[in-house]
């Protein structure tokens, strides 16, 4: 199976998102500094999010990005499904609605493992992942990411 970068984007943003939430709102600067991801390519995730009501922005200074729902409330599949049509495990291809479709004899077992993989990334949360030493020590070392960053604009502009 194959994600898209999309799907992998969005769950590895709003996890970032929950775990820096404890000071309220997240701004999209910041997930974007520490997870590498591109701001543009963001705010047009969190556009989709928020349609979805996974997220809601709050504007002004100190704004930004809070969760729509508890951790717990919000798994995987969620996320993924609001920013992506489906996640499936693609057979030979093709226009099903295209009367010269002809199904590949492996097409159920492909639909099969789609749903199965849809069961299980329905039954992880963020929380879950939260939880997750790994993931922990991950995002302290995307923190430093952004700490030399700071540091970095901040001795730009002491120069100044």
């Amino acid at each position: 199976m194959r994600l898209s970068t999309k799907s992998r984007y969005a769950v590895t943003s709003l996890l970032d998102l929950v775990m820096h939430s404890d000071q309220g709102p997240v701004s999209l600067a910041d997930i974007s500094v520490r997870q590498g991801i591109s701001l543009s390519y963001l705010e047009q995730l969190f556009a989709k999010m928020r349609r979805n009501k996974l997220v809601v922005s709050t504007r002004g200074p100190g704004g930004g990005y809070s969760l729509g729902a508890t951790p717990d409330q919000v798994c995987i599949a969620d996320v993924i499904n609001a920013v992506d049509e489906e996640v499936s495990v693609a057979g030979r291809g093709g226009d099903k609605d295209s009367p010269d479709f002809e199904p590949c004899l492996t097409e159920q077992l492909w639909k099969e493992l789609s749903a199965e993989i849809e069961r299980y990334l329905t039954t992880i949360s963020l929380a879950d992942m939260m939880a997750n030493e790994e993931i922990q020590a991950l995002s302290r070392a995307h923190d430093l990411r952004q700490d030399q960053g700071d540091l970095l604009h901040d001795g730009e502009s002491s120069r100044n």
